[in-house]
């Protein structure tokens, strides 16, 4: 299992998370393309850091709503989906390119990936977007492998895949470190109390999916999840000493109980 993270959500004077400080622990770095977060000198910098931690470069796109962080559906066509995914994930492939980096995967950001989960039609733009973006030759003459696309690891993962299949796209499944969850694999609400976890309860919740491939929800049911990539969050000190922590529990052999 995987470390995934969102990261280059500064912009301009604002200094958003301690990407320095989360860079180290993780495997994956999703990295924001402008729409929501993000400008050309915060994703070469993010990029950068990447490259000296040899962490795996991800696009984070988002709908076009940089006022409001992502965070607000929008009524887009599929066109529009498709377009302003292709052109974000470009943006992001040619400064990876740039530093010599390969872009490897794609996960949408806030509303958007929301969207994904619960809109089928959002979700297969999404994927069409994700699927017929060209296969890309690397500096020394080498085909770059297809992207893949990050979504929630739920009870609907083998209708998602099948979905995908059909596209031939690769999907990374995840599950979120700090989240509640829901008797039907879905994340609680944030309106919802209890819904974000405490330090303990998320080590624990991370410690049973690392052992048994499993999860406890809310009301105390047990949920069996497909799960490549594990999302922790690097706001603040508090952030970065989870994730120190995750990255810990997860190296430990796994005859290691302790």
């Amino acid at each position: 299992m995987l470390l995934n993270c969102d990261l280059g959500e500064s912009y301009g004077s604002w200094t958003i998370g301690q990407d320095a400080k989360a860079m180290p622990h993780i495997d994956q770095a999703n990295i924001a393309c402008g729409f929501h977060a993000g400008d050309p000198l915060v994703m070469q910098h993010t990029l950068a850091l990447a490259k000296q931690h040899k962490v795996m470069v991800g696009a984070h796109p988002a709908y076009p709503d940089l006022v409001g962080f992502g965070r607000r559906s929008m009524n887009c066509s599929e066109q529009e989906i498709i377009a302003f995914m292709h052109y974000q994930i470009a943006a992001m492939e040619g400064m990876a390119a740039c530093q010599g980096l390969t872009l490897s995967y794609v996960k949408p950001h806030g509303a958007l990936y929301n969207d994904m989960m619960s809109k089928p039609a959002v979700r297969q733009a999404i994927m069409q977007a994700v699927s017929s973006y060209p296969s890309r030759v690397s500096a020394n003459g080498v085909t770059n492998p297809p992207l893949k696309l990050m979504l929630q690891a739920n009870a609907q993962a083998d209708e998602h895949l099948k979905q995908a299949t059909e596209l031939t796209l690769e999907l990374y499944f995840e599950a979120f470190a700090d989240r509640c969850y829901e008797d039907d694999g879905s994340l609680m609400a944030r309106s919802k109390a209890g819904a974000v976890l405490g330090h303990n309860a998320m080590l624990k919740q991370v410690e049973q999916l690392v052992q048994d491939g499993t999860i406890t929800s809310a009301s105390g049911a047990t949920l069996r999840l497909k799960v490549d990539s594990l999302c922790v969050h690097g706001d603040n000190d508090a952030g970065i000493a989870a994730i120190a922590a995750i990255r810990q529990l997860m190296d430990q052999p796994s005859t290691d109980k302790t």
